[in-house]
C-alpha cells in the first residue's frame, strides 16, 4: 500500500529522530567542540548589555560584568562582534521587560527593534505579520531554536500565539538570508532562542491582567534530571472578550481562548555530543467580526472567526566525528488545522510542514566552514476549496565558509542550491565582510534570494479564499538586498548607522476583476506586479549607559516604491518613510525597574480607503514599572498614553464590500486606544 505524502514525510521524521539518539550516544572520538546550545547571555545589538569588544569589564560607574554572546542563526557559532554577517541580539534582560508588557505573545518584543515593523494584516483577528526593512511579512522566517516549527510560511495569526516566557534571547538578520534557510527567508530571519536548563531547578509563574478585561497565566520550569541531561516546560492561558471601542457593532479587539505547551529536552555528553528536542501543543479560539445582533452595510451579520490547532516537533542532534569536524542532524514536523469562518462561508483547511537537514561543519583555526544537505516540505489542504491544494517539496544543498584574513578583517560567503519541485532550481548566494579597526565596526553584505507564492498573500489571509480566482501561471519573487553597517563604541556611549537596499521582481499582489462582463469589482486574482519594487533606507540607533539608567534612541527611514499603474513609481502602501523611537529605563537588579517610551510613526500611503489616501502620524508613549521583593516582581504597564485609535478618525467599517471580500479598512494606526495592564511575576 502506498502511503500518502504526509505520513511519508512524518515517518522520515520519526526515523531520522532515532537516527540522531543513536548518534548523540555513541562513542566518538574526542572533541574540542562545543555543543550547539550554550548558555546565552543578556542584552545587545550585536553585543550584550553587559559586553565590550575587548572582553574587558566597564569602569566601577557601569557595574556590570562583561560576557560573550553567541548567536547561532548564522549556523557558525561565533561571537556574535566577530560574526560577519550583522545579528541583532534581543537579551534576556529585554524579553523580561517586554513579557510584562504582552505576556501573551511576541509582538511587542520584536516590534520595537530598530527597523523591524508589525503590520496588522486582519482588523477583524488582530492578526499581524513582521516586516523587515520594508520588505512584506511573508517573506521573514519565523524559526524557534534554529528550525521551522510554525512553517516555512508562518501564518500572521501565528506571532500573537508565541509567549516570550521560555526565550533565552531572540536574533534578527534583516535582508536576504536564503543562503542560510531556503526561500521562506527571502526578508530575513527571526530566530527565537529557548532558555537552557541551569544546575538547579527553576522556574516561574506570571499572572497578568488588563483594563479591557484581558487575563493571561504564563509558567515556566526547568530541571537538571543528571549530570548529562535536562529539561524544561513552558506552558499558558490567555484569554480576552470582545471589544468594540466606537459603539458601531463591529469588534474592534476580538476576544480569544488560547491554551499552549511546549517541553524541551537537552543532553550533553561528557564527549561533545548533544540532543535537543521539543514538542508543542497550541488551541485557541478567536472571535471577530460583527457583534451578536448587528450587522455590515449590506445589512447582514458578518462573523470572521478562526479556530486553529498546532502540533509540532522538531530534534537537533551533534556528534563530534574528529577534533575539528562535527555532525549535525536536525528535523521538524508541524501540523496546522484551522477552522475558519466569514460571514456565510466556512473554510476547514491543514497546514503541513516538514524539514530534515544534515551537514557537517569544521573549525580550522581562522577558517570555519559548513555543507549540507536538506528537503524541506509544504503542504496545503483545503476541505473547502480543494483548487487551492498545493505541495512544495524542496531538495537542497548548502555551503558556508567564514574566513578571518587577520585580527581585524573577516568574511563570510555562503550559498544554496535548491530544487523546488513548483519553481525549479534557484540558487541563493550571499557574501558579508567585518572590519573591526579600533572601536569601531563595519560590516557590509549582499545577498539574494527567492519566494515561492502562495495563495496567503497578507489580504487573502484576512479575507479567506471565496473571492480569489484559481492561481495560474504565477512565477517565483526574487530579491537582492545589500546593506552597510558602521558602529562605535567606547565607555558608555555605542551608535550604529546601517544604509540598506533591496530591488524585488514578481512581487505577487492581488488584482480585482468582474466575474460578470461590465459588473462590479466583485472577485480578485493572484498576479506578479510589472516592475521592480525598490526599497531605500537608513537606520540610526545611539545607546548610552549611566549607572543605572539606559537610554536608546532610534530612528528610521524608508524610501519604499514600486510601479504604478497609471505611471511613474509610487510608495508602498503602509510604509511610513519616516519613524522614530525613544527608550529611557532605569533598573536595579533585584529591586525594581521604570521606563518609558516613545515611539512616532510617520505618514503612510493607503490603498483602497474610502475615506483617505494618507494616513496621519501619530505618537505611541507607554511608561512600565515594577517592584521586586523577594521571589515576587509587582508590575504595571500602561500603553499607549495618548489614546490613539484609528477608528476616532475615519470609520473601519467600508461602505461596500472590498473585491477581496474584506468588511474593513487596512489598519494604519493603533486600533485599541489607552491599556492598562498589571500582575506579578513569582520565580522559585
Amino acid at each position: 500500500m502506498t502511503l500518502p505524502y504526509r505520513y511519508k514525510a512524518s515517518a522520515l521524521i520519526v526515523s531520522s529522530f532515532a537516527l540522531s539518539i543513536g548518534l548523540a550516544y555513541a562513542s566518538p572520538e574526542q572533541s574540542q567542540t562545543e555543543p550547539p546550545h550554550d548558555d546565552h547571555v543578556e542584552h545587545g545589538e550585536a553585543h550584550t548589555e553587559d559586553d565590550h569588544d575587548d572582553g574587558e569589564a566597564h569602569d566601577e560607574h557601569d557595574h556590570k560584568t562583561l560576557e560573550t554572546v553567541i548567536v547561532t542563526t548564522t549556523r557558525s557559532g561565533r561571537a556574535v562582534n566577530d560574526e560577519p554577517v550583522r545579528v541583532e541580539v534581543i537579551g534576556r534582560e529585554e524579553i523580561e521587560e517586554k513579557a510584562i508588557m504582552r505576556p501573551g505573545n511576541i509582538a511587542t518584543l520584536v516590534a520595537e527593534t530598530g527597523g523591524v515593523r508589525v503590520q496588522t494584516t486582519s482588523p477583524a483577528l488582530g492578526a499581524a505579520n513582521i516586516r523587515l526593512q520594508g520588505l512584506y511579512g511573508r517573506y521573514t522566517q519565523l524559526l524557534n531554536d534554529g528550525l521551522p516549527l510554525f512553517g516555512g510560511q508562518a501564518a500572521s495569526i501565528g506571532l500573537l500565539q508565541i509567549p516570550p516566557t521560555d526565550l533565552a534571547q531572540v536574533e534578527v538578520i534583516k535582508g536576504s538570508a536564503s543562503s542560510f534557510y531556503g526561500g521562506s527567508a527571502l526578508g530575513g530571519v527571526i530566530n527565537l532562542v529557548s532558555r537552557r536548563p541551569g544546575d538547579e531547578a527553576a522556574g516561574e509563574v506570571l499572572l497578568n491582567i488588563t483594563s479591557e478585561d484581558g487575563q493571561d497565566l504564563t509558567g515556566y520550569f526547568e530541571t537538571p534530571l543528571n549530570d548529562q541531561l535536562a529539561v524544561s516546560l513552558t506552558a499558558g492561558a490567555h484569554r480576552q472578550t470582545v471589544q468594540d471601542f466606537d459603539g458601531d457593532g463591529w469588534i474592534d479587539m476580538p476576544a480569544y481562548e488560547r491554551f499552549a505547551a511546549r517541553p524541551r529536552l537537552f543532553w550533553d555528553g561528557d564527549d561533545g555530543a548533544s540532543l535537543y528536542a521539543t514538542l508543542g501543543v497550541m488551541t485557541e479560539e478567536r472571535e471577530g467580526g460583527t457583534l451578536p445582533g448587528r450587522t455590515v452595510p449590506d445589512g447582514n451579520p458578518f462573523a470572521q472567526n478562526q479556530d486553529t490547532t498546532r502540533i509540532d516537533g522538531g530534534f537537533i542532534a551533534e556528534r563530534p566525528v574528529s577534533d575539528t569536524i562535527t555532525f549535525n542532524l536536525r528535523g521538524s514536523a508541524m501540523v496546522q488545522d484551522h477552522e475558519h469562518r466569514f460571514g456565510p462561508v466556512t473554510e476547514e483547511d491543514r497546514h503541513e510542514s516538514y524539514l530534515i537537514e544534515t551537514s557537517l561543519s569544521g573549525d580550522l583555526g581562522t577558517t570555519n566552514w559548513i555543507i549540507g544537505a536538506a528537503f524541506q516540505s509544504e503542504d496545503y489542504t483545503s476541505d473547502t476549496f480543494p483548487e487551492f491544494d498545493y505541495t512544495y517539496d524542496v531538495p537542497g544543498v548548502f555551503g558556508q565558509i567564514d574566513y578571518d584574513l587577520s585580527e581585524t578583517v573577516s568574511v563570510s560567503l555562503s550559498g544554496r542550491l535548491d530544487g523546488h519541485s513548483e519553481f525549479g532550481t534557484q540558487f541563493s548566494p550571499r557574501a558579508s565582510i567585518l572590519y573591526k579597526p579600533g572601536d569601531w565596526t563595519i560590516r557590509g553584505s549582499y545577498g539574494q534570494g527567492f519566494f515561492a507564492p502562495t495563495p496567503f498573500v497578507e489580504d487573502i489571509e484576512a479575507a479567506g479564499l471565496s473571492r480569489l480566482a484559481p492561481l495560474s501561471g504565477l512565477q517565483e519573487e526574487t530579491a537582492e538586498t545589500a546593506s552597510i553597517d558602521v558602529g562605535y563604541r567606547r565607555g558608555s556611549i555605542e551608535t550604529n548607522v546601517s544604509v540598506f537596499g533591496s530591488n524585488v521582481d514578481g512581487v505577487t499582489e492581488l488584482e480585482a476583476f468582474s466575474s460578470v462582463p461590465g459588473g462590479t469589482l466583485d472577485r480578485v486574482q493572484l498576479i506578479n506586479a510589472q516592475g521592480e519594487t525598490q526599497i531605500r533606507g537608513s537606520e540610526l540607533l545611539v545607546r548610552y549607559y549611566w549607572n543605572d539608567f539606559k537610554l536608546t534612541g532610534s530612528y528610521l527611514y524608508l524610501d519604499a516604491t514600486e510601479d504604478d499603474p497609471l505611471g511613474g513609481r509610487r510608495e508602498i502602501e503602509l510604509t511610513p518613510q519616516h519613524s522614530a523611537g525613544f527608550v529611557a529605563m532605569w533598573e536595579q537588579h533585584g529591586r525594581g525597574l521604570l521606563g518609558f517610551e516613545a515611539y512616532y510613526t510617520g505618514e503612510q500611503r493607503l490603498d483602497g480607503d474610502p475615506f483617505r489616501a494618507t494616513s496621519d502620524p501619530y505618537w505611541h508613549l507607554g511608561f512600565l514599572g515594577q517592584i521586586t521583593v523577594g521571589r515576587a516582581s509587582w508590575f504595571i504597564n500602561a500603553e499607549n498614553l495618548l489614546d490613539v485609535r484609528q477608528t476616532k478618525e475615519n470609520p473601519l467599517v467600508l461602505p461596500a464590500r472590498a473585491p477581496d471580500g474584506q468588511w474593513t479598512t487596512d489598519i494604519w494606526s493603533r486600533n485599541d486606544g489607552f491599556i492598562l495592564n498589571g500582575g506579578v511575576r513569582i520565580k522559585f
